[in-house]
């Protein structure tokens, strides 16, 4: 059996990084929608159809209707 030390200060450490890294991953996701939905509003202003879209971005027939 491995015995180890338990050391708060490393435990809170180890804790706030995985903090930070999930938060990280949060922001890229939420860049990544902003961007979706950018491309999916100059798509629609350009005329192309909600189906086509929907196709490129991912992103829901009726969100691209309420742009």
């Amino acid at each position: 059996m491995l015995m180890t030390e338990w050391n708060w200060d490393d435990a809170l450490a180890v804790r706030y990084e995985e903090g930070r890294e999930e938060g990280r991953e949060e922001g890229r996701e939420e860049g990544r929608e902003e961007v979706l939905m950018e491309t999916a509003r100059k798509m629609k202003e350009m005329g192309d159809s909600a189906e086509k879209i929907h196709l490129v971005t991912g992103v829901s027939k009726e969100l691209i209707e309420e742009l």
